[in-house]
């Protein structure tokens, strides 16, 4: 399966994680507003806080526990998936143990690994094993966490591979955004694995609008992942790491502006402007317009 194949744009994946509230409603409206600000994707969160925390750090913080009504009710993925697939989004759910790999399978485009679970082999090998593309994000990561993360995963069926580079710190504060990270994990990373192709993007946690803007036009990234709340309740929202819909819409409408702009390579005048070539300086007298367009205006 190939989905990052091509690609002439970048893909702007919303992460919805918490922020659907534990509610249905909730969680299609958040996919309708990812639909309306121009992305391309939504993704989810699958985890179970007694799956996720060893009982030392429970114990410990026991404010963790909290975070169980963070979690998504497996039950309703594949309605959320047929719902976002019908308005042409692309559908994904990171997996946090195991078994959310087999459930989340028949339901995905693609699964996503979280950069604190980079050090699991398991999950790894788990995902890329469906064959399907695999994206994992490179927080907190050193260069040989992530060679380990790719050699577990070398003689697996999975074709495409996607590399977002990260900040783990919510938000991220804006000189440690480090996107020229990008580059250095491009040259080490493109051709690591034989016959499986990586690609590279950028996963935000800085709400920063030329952040995003800086890792497409300079940095090449092929995918932008974002966590996004509809109008600040939901439960990541104070962490101040997520978009509201409207702030993400137009980070992708100044891209648009940016791309149209670019225009095509050819020396020629453009359409609009084909109008006032007979009004330049005729070359015989210096006068505007030319002496045939005079002629014909008189």
């Amino acid at each position: 399966m190939e989905l990052f194949k091509g690609l002439k744009k970048p893909l702007f994946i919303s992460e919805i994680s918490s922020n659907h509230n534990n509610d249905l409603s909730r969680c299609k409206e958040l996919i309708d507003a990812t639909k309306e600000a121009g992305c391309d994707g939504v993704k989810f969160q699958l985890f179970k806080i007694d799956k996720l925390f060893s009982s030392e750090a429970l114990i410990h913080k026991p404010e963790i526990a909290l975070r169980k009504k963070w979690e998504l009710n497996e039950k309703i993925i594949p309605e959320l998936s047929t719902y976002a697939k019908n308005l042409g989004l692309l559908f994904s759910c990171t997996p946090f143990y195991i078994d959310g790999v087999k459930i989340l399978n028949p339901y995905i485009d693609f699964f996503k690994i979280a950069s604190y679970e980079l050090l699991w082999k398991e999950l790894f090998v788990e995902c890329a094993n469906t064959g399907k593309p695999l994206v994992f994000s490179t927080g907190m990561s050193v260069e040989h966490e992530i060679k380990s993360a790719l050699d577990s995963i070398s003689n697996s069926p999975v074709k495409e591979i996607m590399m977002l580079h990260c900040n783990s710190s919510y938000p991220t504060p804006v000189g440690d955004v480090n996107l020229s990270v990008l580059d250095n994990l491009r040259n080490k990373f493109q051709n690591y694995l034989v016959e499986k192709k990586i690609y590279f993007g950028y996963s935000d946690h800085s709400v920063i609008d030329s952040v995003i803007l800086n890792s497409i036009i300079r940095y090449n990234s092929k995918m932008i992942e974002f966590h996004i709340d509809l109008e600040g309740d939901g439960f990541e929202f104070e962490s101040g790491h997520c978009w509201l819909p409207d702030q993400i819409k137009k980070v992708i409408d100044f891209l648009e502006e940016i791309n149209l702009s670019n225009g095509k390579p050819e020396i020629t005048p453009s359409n609009s402007e084909l109008i006032e070539r007979e009004w330049r300086a005729d070359p015989l007298d210096g006068l505007r317009p030319l002496i045939k367009t005079r002629n014909i205006i008189k």
